[in-house]
């Protein structure tokens, strides 16, 4: 199968593959996604298909507002509107219940309710309009492992398997959305996947205590979003965690272990172990806005260098506001393993 890297100029021809049963990759301001037709069942099963993603895992749908997901919903939370008037376009995914067969199975995992996004891109909002209909997306990587943040790390993972990519630059946020669950008319809404709407910003537009600490499974529950349940994020090179403060003594540890190190970090904290790093990535400044919007990128780019790693060192943010959502993803791609002194 040929992969065609569509633009603007040619998007009339990307949302015609995805009326047809083709998928198409598309930008979104957090990572990119892996395109099919929402309604479309064959289509939607070669997502999971093509990602190697497990069954269970339910998709997010793509829409272009409100107005298109009152087509496939009912009773709606009462403060579903406030969100969408104060998040949409935007990195917030809301789950809500849907209308009896609004979707194939495949794309609720066997749920009574779909998460819906309105994602602010220009390009992929326009790719919706012109198909004529909302569009799953999971992150247009191969399952488990670390999401796109351009079109060259699609082309990447799935060159030869899927009809195309979008092609809207590199995305700015870096990090998924976040998923909030509505689902529940009379409920509290709860965070089921930290993003850049944080717990904060979501507590003052309710006037609800929203936590960002994301809800963890027990036992066989079926996840409602995803990145609930499984593995994800992690390239192959083994990834441990580092404190800020730390990287003096990942310095020292290297020069006695004498290892093959990739870091990924900011300026501060790259300039101390430069000279025995193996390979660098550095983020654009010390910020965690910086750190998110290269977490995945980075990841990549030390994973795939010509420098042979043994591991990679990744600075780590303090766990509030957007660190909430760098931490989630970062501590999931280090499988939880951290720098510590006696190492």
């Amino acid at each position: 199968m040929e992969t065609t890297r569509f633009t603007r100029d040619t998007l009339s021809q990307a949302a015609a593959q995805l009326k047809t049963g083709q998928l198409v990759a598309f930008p979104t301001e957090t990572v990119y996604g892996l395109g099919a037709n929402a309604l479309d069942q064959e289509a939607v099963k070669q997502v999971f298909h093509v990602k190697g993603r497990p069954s269970d895992n339910p998709l997010i749908v793509h829409v272009t507002g409100l107005e298109q997901v009152m087509m496939y919903v009912d009773e709606i939370h009462p403060l579903t509107k406030t969100l969408v008037e104060a998040y949409w376009p935007g990195p917030l995914t809301i789950i809500l219940p849907i209308k009896e067969d609004a979707f194939p199975s495949v794309v609720t995992g066997g749920l009574s309710t779909v998460a819906f996004r309105m994602p602010d891109h220009a390009l992929t909002l326009d790719l919706i309009e012109t198909a004529g209909v909302p569009i799953v997306g999971p992150s247009a990587n191969l399952s488990g492992t670390p999401s796109p943040t351009t079109a060259d790390h699609v082309l990447h993972d799935f060159t030869g398997k899927i009809a195309g990519v979008l092609d809207g630059g590199a995305t700015k946020i870096g990090v998924e959305s976040t998923v909030i669950d509505l689902s529940d008319p009379t409920g509290v809404p709860v965070i089921l996947r930290p993003g850049a709407i944080t717990g904060e910003m979501l507590s003052e537009t309710t006037q609800l205590m929203i936590t960002n600490e994301p809800v963890v499974l027990k036992g066989t529950e079926a996840p409602k979003a995803p990145g609930m349940k499984y593995k994800h994020y992690s390239p192959k090179t083994n990834v441990i965690m580092v404190d800020s403060n730390d990287f003096e003594q990942v310095r020292r540890y290297l020069n006695e272990k004498a290892l093959r190190a990739g870091i990924l970090a900011g300026p501060t904290a790259a300039a101390i172990v430069r000279a025995e790093a193996g390979a660098i990535f550095m983020y654009q400044n010390d910020t965690v806005e910086a750190a998110a919007k290269g977490l995945f990128s980075g990841l990549r780019a030390l994973d795939e260098c010509q420098a042979d790693l043994d591991v990679i060192f990744v600075e780590t943010k303090e766990e509030h506001g957007l660190g909430y959502a760098y931490m989630n993803r970062l501590k999931k791609a280090a499988n939880q393993q951290k720098f510590t002194n006696n190492d």
